[in-house]
């Protein structure tokens, strides 16, 4: 009886055995098999797509692995799979989802004899699932080294994976196979090699490409006018612009893009006035050129006059807003934007949160992070997790910048930087130590704009050793030369030390290219440790790097101030007016939870009133000092009558 079960149990397995044993030999397939004028090999059997198999395979619009294996057992079973239609319907299927394609790559091993169509199938595939890498690995790995011959089908996908991972020298191995099977002039590799050589840099061979056949479709003269604009070649690009026998809206709207990457905003808006046909691509690459050249008040007019509006649309106003300290008008438009119904996206929340992070607006801050939360169209990749905690930090929530730090699946430098000054910044010093010591246990690697997060969190902190640890540290172990930055905490925390001698002696062994964050600092130090001699040699070696800037003058009149050297104060400030440094009415924001109080400076001469501000300063200093040296007196008056009264 065991015997019995045991023989009656192993028939399907002797059968399944015997299928693939029996199986006969196939030529390739051709690309399409579904096309009519398709030959079916002697020795294949003739398959059609109402197969009822086939049928329940295409029933599917999206297939899971269960279904799969449930059909894939079918065909085996019913000695299908190896067929070339069959074959090519299962790696179509596959390959149409993220969740299946690596199961796609898999099975590709148990095919007898693949063929371009489904390499082809596996490669797209894979680039359709942002696995650029492994497109690149299987096109060497199993088309080339199974030997299975590439059609003209197979170069535009390999050429576009070199030019995504930006591979020249592959891309080039891959040029050379195209010439030698001949395909060097077919139309859509002539395309994709034109597009890999430009995003590559170069340009001069995709022109070369260009001018292989006059045989060119628009996509031809579009990925040439792109390939010129992305290099900033758009004097090139306007050339094979005119020379076009027709163009469409993307050929238009590349030179539009390209006129407002070069800031040449007539040519631009001629375009634009010219275009015979706008799409909301157009519209946005208007705006965009004038966003690039911080001209708000016309690229937020065309933003009104667009007869819609898409996501990109609202980002580039955003982004302009941020870029140019508009943050309140950034925040009015995002809400703007969430009324209208337009859904967020990562472009979006990041210049939403740098705005909140330089307003200090935690509320609207932890409003967004819900809302990138709840809407799953936001994606929280490691670039919106920094400016998540960026946020956080800059606004004195350190705990949650820190819950943000800790969920973060992975974190790049510039999330610890971020951690290291947002503790720096609130005199967290200690704590912004050890975070540098969790760095260096982790993958990362300090760069250079994590020791001036460290050296301003020493400043901050009054960590004066501390400071001159990681100041030699970052040279000896890290191998890091210091810039300018660098020696600007240095010479800042030194001289908030009153370490005066060592600030200058530090500044001499400096380079002469040091530009005027050193000397901005070491002057801040002289105004506040009144060294007057030393803060006129660097106030005017600051003028001379940075002529128009009226903060070394504001400092260099504080000094003056400071020694009550009034006509020297009156030469700054006719310094100041002969180099144009009058400004017209500014603003200034100051905000008490959350109402913004704004104040007008004007009417006056706004830097006489900076100087004057900065002088009361001074005088509110010396007030305080000689109050509590008047407390002193009268304690060690009353000390002294006390003893004499006991005695």
């Amino acid at each position: 009886m065991g015997v019995g079960k045991i023989l009656k149990l192993s028939k399907p397995i002797e059968k399944f055995r015997e299928i693939h044993k029996n199986l006969s030999l196939r030529s390739s397939p051709n690309l399409w098999h579904n096309d009519h004028n398709h030959h079916h090999n002697e020795h294949e059997p003739t398959l059609r797509l109402t197969h009822p198999i086939l049928t329940k395979l295409d029933s599917h619009p999206t297939i899971t692995l269960t279904q799969f294996n449930q059909i894939h057992t079918q065909l085996i079973v019913s000695n299908l799979f190896q067929h070339s239609l069959a074959a090519s319907r299962v790696f179509k299927k596959l390959c149409a989802s993220h969740s299946t394609v690596h199961h796609a790559v898999n099975l590709f091993h148990a095919l007898d004899e693949p063929d371009a169509f489904i390499c082809n199938t596996i490669i797209r595939g894979l680039l359709n699932s942002n696995e650029t890498v492994k497109a690149f690995d299987f096109y060497y790995k199993e088309m080339v080294g199974l030997l299975v011959p590439a059609n003209n089908y197979t170069y535009p996908l390999v050429v576009k994976v070199c030019a995504e991972l930006e591979r020249v020298r592959e891309g080039e191995k891959v040029h050379t196979r195209v010439v030698k099977d001949g395909f060097e002039l077919d139309l859509y590799v002539r395309n994709a090699l034109i597009r890999f050589y430009a995003v590559c840099g170069r340009i001069g061979d995709a022109r070369k490409v260009f001018g292989l056949s006059l045989e060119a479709d628009m996509v031809t003269w579009n990925s040439m006018i792109d390939g010129y604009v992305k290099n900033g070649m758009v004097g090139y690009a306007r050339e094979v612009f005119d020379e076009m026998p027709e163009r469409d809206v993307v050929s238009w709207n590349s030179m539009i893009a390209g006129y407002g990457l070069v800031g040449d905003m007539v040519a631009a808006q001629e375009l634009f006035d010219g275009i015979p046909e706008r799409d909301v691509v157009s519209w946005n690459c208007l705006i965009d050129g004038y966003a690039r050249i911080g001209d708000v008040v016309v690229a937020r007019k065309f933003f009104e006059w667009m007869p819609c509006r898409n996501v990109v649309s609202w980002n580039t106003l955003l982004g302009l807003y941020v870029r140019c300290r508009k943050f309140d008008e950034c925040l009015a438009l995002f809400d703007e934007m969430l009324e209208q119904g337009v859904k967020a996206n990562e472009a979006t929340v990041m210049s939403v949160l740098t705005a909140c992070a330089h307003l200090g607006r935690l509320d609207k801050g932890k409003w967004v992070h819900s809302y990138v939360k709840n809407n799953k169209n936001v994606v929280i990749d490691v670039l919106l997790s920094t400016a998540l905690l960026t946020m956080y930090a800059k606004c004195g929530a350190m705990d949650m910048a820190k819950q943000v730090f800790d969920e973060m699946p992975e974190r790049t430098i510039v999330s610890w930087n971020s951690m290291i000054m947002g503790y720096g910044m609130h005199g967290h010093g200690e704590k912004a130590l050890e975070m540098f010591l969790e760095l260096e246990k982790s993958d990362s690697v300090p760069n250079d704009a994590t020791f001036v997060c460290i050296l301003s969190a020493c400043t901050h902190a009054g960590m004066v050793l501390e400071g001159w640890w990681y100041f030699d540290l970052m040279q000896r172990v890290y191998k890091i030369e210091p810039k300018a930055e660098h020696y600007g905490c240095m010479v800042d925390l030194l001289s908030r030390a009153g370490l005066m001698k060592d600030s200058e002696e530090m500044v001499k062994n400096t380079p002469l290219t040091t530009g005027p964050a050193l000397w901005g600092a070491l002057l801040s130090a002289c105004r506040t440790h009144s060294n007057l001699e030393l803060g006129e040699m660097v106030a005017k070696r600051l003028i001379e790097l940075e002529p128009n800037d009226v903060g070394p003058y504001v400092l260099l009149s504080n000094i003056y101030a400071t020694a009550e050297r009034w006509d020297d104060v009156e030469n700054v400030r006719e310094m100041m007016v002969k180099n144009g440094l009058q400004k017209p009415v500014g603003l200034s924001l100051v905000q008490p939870g959350n109402d913004g109080v704004k104040s007008v400076e004007g009417g006056y001469s706004f830097h006489k009133m900076r100087l004057m501000y900065s002088m009361l300063s001074d005088m509110g200093v010396q007030m305080k000092m000689s109050q509590r040296n008047m407390i002193q007196q009268e304690s060690s008056n009353l000390h002294k009558l006390e003893h004499d009264s006991f005695i």
